[in-house]
């Protein structure tokens, strides 16, 4: 560090130690003695090797503290009152620079380091005094980024969430119309729990006292949420005894398309629930309004939460659509899949709304760092952790990001309208509508298996009924007719007599009760029915709809076996489908593997109501149903209520053109997409170097440290 810089660095201290005048007691000696400085000339040293016992600091004139002082010289001291030892801020800045790019690097092993290096045994205090000097820094480094904001005119409240990446948020007058204004994903992560420092309770779990130190320390935050503290609703015995001995059970995260963090919260002392995501949709949509997009890998779920919860008005005002990642949602059911899937989601463009897995695969290099730390320092890692990899490494990469993205949609555009043609050639296809009409199609045939048709419901409940009435009518005769024999020699006339006597009257009223509402609800369905003639079981539509309800199990058990199957298949697919990842195709085999065991129970089902028919249907192998590949090999499906093997959208071919199609409609919108974010990354940054140059300008005469600080 050079004298420039830490000279300036001196002068925002002084202005931060005014600002916290009890932080250090002033001291009125123009020279103090300091034992055992770990500076340059110190067994913990980086850059020269000494065994100076003693270090001489003069206080100079102007300083009024001993942390400026301290600070003019290049140290942090490690306690605010006679201070005995300080670091220097070069081992620290090299420290926290090296734990950044290496989460792994604790302070002991990096104290160990420097010990090892100079031959000087390593003693516990020094970590602990390096963690003081340590939290000193960081915390003036987030002061004078403060201070640097409020010269900028961006300490407004929100102002960093909505200016987090210039692709998405800022916006030019000329821009393209695109359908989301911001696209992000969300989801919850459990490596980055802490293990809740409390003594064992009565029953063997973790609900003693806590054994932590009380501080006054705070992680760094831009809300004061004052709900915080409660939630913790771990209900269920099970998740306490497996998640009671994590006080914060993970982070759930909100990222944008292109990799910086949006918001951050932790999951305290619960599993992944619905408020996680709801708190972070209704904070965006406050923060950015309408037009946005957010993937999450139960987003068909959480629509119906979003919907029954009170944002559910303001989220569909403000055209919020929930949306599933490409590689979550081949887990998902197709019906699913065609109304939340990336791949069928028109104004996505390439965007697959998997980003936080790949954040994920980055941050989960804290668990070991953050796992038993106290909750201030797990919260600081955090954030200095996800800031410095938006500053150094999402930032950076931004315009690889985006060319690469471009390169991707040029060659799908190029090499598809080829094999699209062809495709479309072999199926007999003119109108690339046809694809479109496909999916309506496919979406209407699913939905269609969720109910059966409303006559057939209506003419089985009525045949139904009418045998319920007539078994109430024989119940209601039967106990007309039973009746208390007694003679002078039986008669006693005791309370037993009386007691049996009330309930033959109550159940007799019962049975008549039964009976008036049963002929209530048979004359109802007369009425929806049109029937003017009550069945009888001698006409022909009596034994008609009788058999029609005979059927009406087997074919209900069909029809859900033919809906898993269909599903299966079109994820088979998928898995076999060239181009597919490898972490997709076991993702997706994993999923299918939990998928067999329901349809496995559909298949035991079925064979039960075919048994059961007269004549007996054909019943079903297992190694039968599991091998199906394609919907032509499904015989079973021509024997259902509509017969789909025939249907252009229900071949192999058919279906893989569709995805072709709408792979190629996403690169045009991604082009379009492109072409925005290009503009605003270049205006952006054009932008913001004419703002700052004129910001250090005004500042530099008045106050040189905080315009160096603009200027880096």
């Amino acid at each position: 560090m050079s004298a420039e810089e830490r000279q300036r660095l001196k002068a925002l201290a002084d202005q931060w130690a005014h600002s916290s005048p009890n932080a250090f007691d002033t001291c009125d000696n123009n020279v103090m003695d300091f034992k055992n400085i770990l500076t340059g000339a110190h067994p913990i040293d980086i850059s020269h090797a000494g065994d100076a016992e003693n270090v001489l600091l003069t206080i100079a004139s102007t300083d009024r503290f001993v942390a400026s002082a301290l600070i003019h010289h290049g140290v942090i001291p490690c306690s605010p009152i006679s201070p005995s030892v300080a670091i220097s801020i070069d081992a620290l800045e090299l420290y926290c620079v090296a734990r950044l790019h290496n989460p792994h690097f604790s302070i002991q092993a990096y104290v160990k380091s420097i010990c090892d290096l100079h031959g000087t045994i390593f003693h516990r205090y020094l970590s602990h005094q390096f963690l003081i000097a340590f939290n000193l820094y960081l915390h003036i480094h987030t002061h004078v980024n403060s201070l640097v904001d409020i010269a900028l005119g961006r300490n407004a409240v929100d102002w960093h969430l909505k200016n987090t990446c210039p692709c998405c948020t800022y916006e030019l007058e000329d821009d393209a119309p695109m359908s989301f204004k911001l696209l992000y994903a969300m989801d919850g992560n459990d490596s980055l729990k802490r293990v809740s420092h409390q003594l064992m309770g009565t029953n063997g779990d973790h609900t003693g006292p806590s054994i932590e130190l009380p501080t006054t320390q705070r992680g760094p935050t831009d809300d004061e949420n004052l709900c915080a503290g409660h939630w913790k609703n771990m209900d269920e015995d099970k998740t306490k005894k497996t998640w009671g001995v994590y006080d914060e059970t993970g982070i759930f995260i909100a990222v944008c398309q292109h990799g910086f963090y949006l918001l951050i919260a932790d999951m305290v002392q619960s599993g992944e629930r619905a408020k996680y995501p709801l708190a972070v949709v209704a904070k965006l949509l406050n923060s950015f309004g309408a037009g946005l997009g957010g993937g999450y890998d139960i987003g068909c779920q959480f629509k119906t939460t979003l919907d029954n919860s009170i944002l559910g008005p303001q989220a569909r005002a403000l055209h919020h659509s929930c949306l599933v990642g490409a590689f979550h949602g081949y887990a998902h059911q197709r019906i699913c899949q065609l109304d939340h899937l990336a791949t069928y989601v028109e104004g996505l463009g390439l965007e697959d709304l998997e980003t936080c897995e790949r954040t994920f695969s980055k941050s989960n290099a804290l668990a070991s760092t953050i796992r038993y730390a106290s909750v201030f320092h797990r919260q600081q890692l955090i954030s200095v952790y996800f800031q410095h990899n938006d500053e150094f490494d999402v930032y950076p990469n931004l315009r690889n990001f985006l060319y690469n993205h471009y390169r991707q949609a040029l060659d799908i555009l190029e090499n598809s309208q080829i094999n699209l043609s062809r495709v479309m050639q072999d199926l007999n296809i003119t109108d690339v509508s046809m694809f479109n009409q496909w999916i309506t199609d496919e979406k209407e045939y699913l939905q269609g298996l969720k109910s059966e048709p409303e006559q057939e419901t209506l003419q089985m409940e009525y045949w139904q009924k009418l045998i319920h009435l007539a078994a109430s009518q024989s119940n209601m005769d039967t106990m007309r007719s039973i009746w208390t024999s007694s003679t002078p020699s039986s008669t006693s006339f005791c309370a037993s007599d009386a007691a049996t006597t009330r309930r033959l009257k109550m159940t007799r009223r019962h049975a008549l009760e039964n009976f008036e509402k049963d002929l209530q609800v048979v004359q109802d369905l007369e009425s929806k029915l049109r029937v003017t003639q009550c069945w009888i079981p001698s006409t022909p539509k009596w034994e008609d709809v009788g058999q029609l309800v005979a059927m009406r199990k087997y074919q209900h058990a069909l029809d859900a076996l033919e809906g898993l199957v269909v599903a299966c298949i079109f994820e088979l697919t998928k898995l076999n489908r060239s181009g597919t990842s490898y972490k997709l195709r076991k993702h997706i085999a994993k999923a299918l593997q939990t998928r067999s065991s329901t349809i496995r129970s559909a298949f035991d089902r079925y064979n039960a109501a075919a048994l059961s028919l007269m004549p007996p249907c054909r019943t079903l192998r297992w190694d039968e149903v599991i091998e199906y590949v394609f919907l032509a090999d499904f015989n079973l499906l021509r024997d259902a209520r509509q017969d789909i093997s025939q249907r252009p959208w229900a071949t192999p071919a058919a279906h893989q053109a569709t995805d072709l199609y709408f792979k190629m409609c996403h690169a045009k919108e991604e082009v379009l997409h492109l072409n925005n974010k290009i503009r605003r990354l270049v205006t952006y940054i054009h932008n913001e170097e004419h703002y700052l140059q004129d910001c250090y300008t005004q500042l530099e005469p008045s106050c040189p440290a905080l315009a160096h600080q603009i200027s880096l």
